[in-house]
């Protein structure tokens, strides 16, 4: 007992110590995507609603996202993702379709050492990036064949990582604009847990602070269409389990 609690106390205090130097980057410009499986009505990071994975959304690399856990500024921030070419393979495959999508942030794609999330202020991830969108995919919200593919030279049809560019938009561009449910955080675990606005645009009012950094309280972005038993546990609340279970150990 009394190591577990020695740990947990040193893991909190270097949480708490730690402090992070997020990314300033502009309303448009290049970066890497990737893409990942997010379970239909899965509650992410951020505490959208389970409506918003009917749609297409992505997770923004940590350092860009604004908090190590939960939500951070980035949440609910719409974007226009323009896929240029691809990276990891030879040669580099440009396609010759333009391919564009309207994403809205839900979830945080964590920091690692040298992955395509790795990038902070002063250290760009293996594409010289500084951010990278990890678009949740494959999802009924996209094409099958959002992804160009050349598999008679390459013997593949997934690249896996892409270079694009993006630009911030109103997220009234977006295809779950329309749906209320889609929008806002869920209700049920409460403002203090989750943060999702339904159209951020920097001020205080409409924008989540860091929590990790522990900004504040964030602004109530729960909708009164989300339902209060269904998805998924946000990260916030595994990580806190966690501690608890190394505790009790």
């Amino acid at each position: 007992m009394f190591f577990s609690f020695s740990w947990l106390l040193v893991l909190l205090s270097c949480i708490l110590l730690e402090t992070a130097a997020w990314i300033n980057y502009t309303s448009d410009g290049t970066a890497t995507m990737t893409h990942y499986e997010l379970p239909e009505n899965y509650v992410a990071s951020c505490g959208c609603t389970p409506s918003s994975t009917h749609y297409p959304t992505a997770a923004l690399s940590q350092m860009a996202y604004g908090s190590s856990t939960a939500y951070g500024p980035g949440c609910g921030k719409c974007f226009n993702l323009t896929l240029l070419n691809t990276w990891t393979s030879t040669p580099p495959f440009y396609p010759s379709v333009t391919k564009h999508i309207v994403i809205k942030v839900t979830d945080l794609c964590p920091l690692s050492g040298d992955g395509w999330c790795s990038a902070t202020d002063s250290k760009p991830n293996p594409s010289g990036q500084y951010l990278n969108f990890d678009l949740a995919y494959p999802s009924d919200a996209i094409p099958d064949n959002f992804f160009p593919s050349n598999a008679s030279l390459y013997g593949y049809t997934d690249f896996g990582v892409w270079n694009i560019s993006y630009q911030t938009v109103s997220c009234e561009n977006w295809a779950g604009w329309g749906n209320e449910a889609a929008l806002g955080s869920v209700a049920y675990l409460g403002s203090e847990s989750v943060c999702c606005p339904d159209n951020p645009t920097g001020s205080a009012n409409d924008t989540c602070p860091s929590y990790s950094d522990d900004n504040g309280i964030p602004p109530d972005t729960t909708t009164s269409s989300s339902p209060r038993t269904a998805g998924a546990t946000p990260s916030i609340i595994i990580f806190v389990s966690i501690l608890l279970c190394c505790y009790v150990g």
